[in-house]
């Protein structure tokens, strides 16, 4: 068990002293998070393309979950904006049926991913595309919440980006001024509540508010009840029916859902353990996570993830340990049995203004305006390319070509910075010259010196046989003290230059050979080759050696 002590849940560590104070402070928090995300929970779901519920229903069983196993001691889990765009997209392309078994099979990616410590490997995702298709994502989410916010009378909205805005165009002379007025209302309300409270949240005033002009002034605006029946009652389980075919077809969405989630509820306990001074275990959170997204898919639930503004409004509140996240869990589900009746009168277009404050606030324009302003030209690129291609296409695609856009730009900019510089020679030098300047060595005129500075990778390897031009000499020195790696194409290239200098009937030294490189040189049998004593430990062993080379 020793072994597995990487994904041992947080609760467990922190129940150890626990106190009756502590317990307190974390059911006053669970309860107050629960309220801050039953409306979330209900505009998301709807966003999605799900019914009101199962945002519940995700919120119970994957927010119980996430808390109980996994490996941060405040996370609150949840369905969060950042799914919006996919999960209507999945809908759309495979039915609900298609959504529960990507949820599942992301459930499960994720729990091998913390089983093989994958958890420290998200933090290689650089923050360039975190905070491009964050942005992107933002903006699909605003342009999908503009029918209900206007009340606007047409069909379905279309998933893309493009046909959206088309659609709004052809359909716009339909707007609801009263909706739309309601709307604005609702926006306020949010905005400017906080100068009075932060403590009740502005998104729950909103919804009261407009729910009762709404409904006492019998306005003609569209509820949730013009829309949906909505089911209260203890979330069903469903198996769902898997088969090769459907697998095959869902891998990918599956994949975009894991990568996603991890990426963000391992960054919100990075947040969290900022604010508590605590240490998450990221491996333990992706296993949390992916019971977490297997439960709620299987009990009609959708993708969730940690949540990082619920999982900072539980630290603001008190909360510290996973009892806060499951009490949390609890209060949504005694809400969904007995206040969800009520939930049928709330206003289309306050969910909308919901959901556009909560696009405004994830979007991260500050950032993303800033990066442009202050980022080399290689970064802007990938931000803005991954922006565009999650606007215009999808995430996986964002993701992918954002992934691959950075290995190429950080290999371009890795061989740039490698070099490979000839000594000056200086064998004409007394010793009063050189203990003047410790900087200079005496080189014997039989002998070549070159100085690599940078990695030895495929990228930066085409001025290391220089040399070769060279003429009179027996001995290459190459100092390799600040080559901190090197990978097959580097290795290449020295064999390249060994069989160069054998037939040239030149002697070829190493100096000062660090760990990595050395690793490599020796598993390749390289080492052998070069003989073990022209391996020198520093530059004034080698030229020691080269001296009694001199012909």
């Amino acid at each position: 068990m020793d072994s597995l002590k990487y994904i041992k849940p947080k609760l467990f560590s922190t129940l150890k002293g626990y106190t009756k104070e502590q317990l307190i402070k974390d059911i006053i928090s669970g309860i107050i998070v629960a309220i801050i995300a039953l409306p979330l929970s209900i505009a998301l779901a709807i966003a999605s393309g799900v019914r009101p519920e199962q945002g519940l229903y995700t919120g119970i069983m994957a927010g119980f979950f996430i808390s109980f196993l996994g490996g941060s001691r405040v996370q609150i889990g949840g369905p969060t904006a950042a799914f919006v765009v996919i999960i209507y997209g999945i809908i759309l392309d495979y039915g609900m049926s298609g959504l529960t078994i990507a949820t599942l099979l992301a459930g499960i990616i994720m729990i091998i991913m913390g089983i093989f410590k994958f958890g420290n490997l998200i933090k290689f995702i650089p923050k360039t595309i975190t905070i491009g298709f964050t942005a992107g994502i933002a903006v699909g989410i605003f342009a999908g919440q503009l029918k209900d916010f206007f009340g606007l009378d047409m069909g379905a909205v279309p998933a893309e980006f493009v046909d959206k805005i088309k659609a709004y165009a052809e359909n716009f002379s339909s707007i609801n001024w009263v909706t739309l007025g309601i709307g604005m209302l609702a926006l306020f309300i949010q905005i400017f509540w906080p100068k009075i409270s932060q403590k009740i949240p502005g998104s729950l005033v909103a919804i009261i508010i407009t729910t009762l002009i709404v409904q006492l002034a019998d306005l003609n605006v569209l509820t949730i009840g013009d829309l949906y029946t909505i089911k209260a009652g203890f979330p069903a389980f469903t198996a769902p029916e898997l088969s090769f075919s459907l697998v095959k077809k869902l891998i990918s969405p599956a994949f975009t859902i894991a990568i996603l989630a991890s990426i963000e509820s391992l960054l919100s306990c990075v947040v969290s353990d900022g604010m508590i001074g605590g240490h998450h275990r990221s491996n333990a959170e992706l296993v949390g996570q992916g019971v977490g997204n297997i439960v709620s898919s299987l009990f009609g639930g959708i993708p969730a993830t940690g949540a990082i503004a619920r999982t900072a409004a539980n630290v603001k509140n008190g909360g510290r340990t996973p009892i806060a996240g499951m009490v949390h869990a609890v209060t949504l589900l005694l809400i969904l049995l007995f206040l969800m009746p009520y939930a049928s009168m709330i206003p289309m277009t306050c969910l909308a203004a919901i959901l556009i404050i909560v696009a405004y606030n994830m979007s991260g324009w500050r950032t993303f305006a800033h990066m442009l302003k202050t980022a080399p030209k290689s970064d802007i690129l990938v931000l803005v390319a991954t922006f565009l291609l999650t606007v215009f296409f999808d995430l996986v695609i964002a993701i992918e070509i954002g992934m691959v856009m950075s290995a190429f730009l950080f290999m371009k900019r890795m061989s740039d910075v490698a070099e490979v510089k000839p000594w000056v020679y200086h064998e004409d030098l007394d010793e009063n010259e050189i203990s003047e300047h410790t900087d200079l060595k005496i080189v014997p005129k039989n002998t070549m010196v070159y100085e690599i500075t940078g990695p030895m990778f495929f990228g930066a390897t085409e001025d290391y046989l220089a040399f070769a031009n060279e003429k009179n000499k027996n001995v290459l020195i190459l100092r390799m003290r600040n080559v901190p790696a090197m990978d097959i194409s580097g290795l290449e290239s020295l064999v390249d230059a060994l069989e160069i200098c054998h037939k040239k009937h030149i002697t070829l030294l190493l100096s000062h050979v660090n760990e990595q490189p050395l690793r490599v040189m020796k598993k390749a049998g390289f080492i052998e080759k070069l003989g073990e004593e022209n391996l020198c430990e520093n530059i004034n062993a080698a030229l020691a050696r080269a001296a009694s080379l001199g012909t």
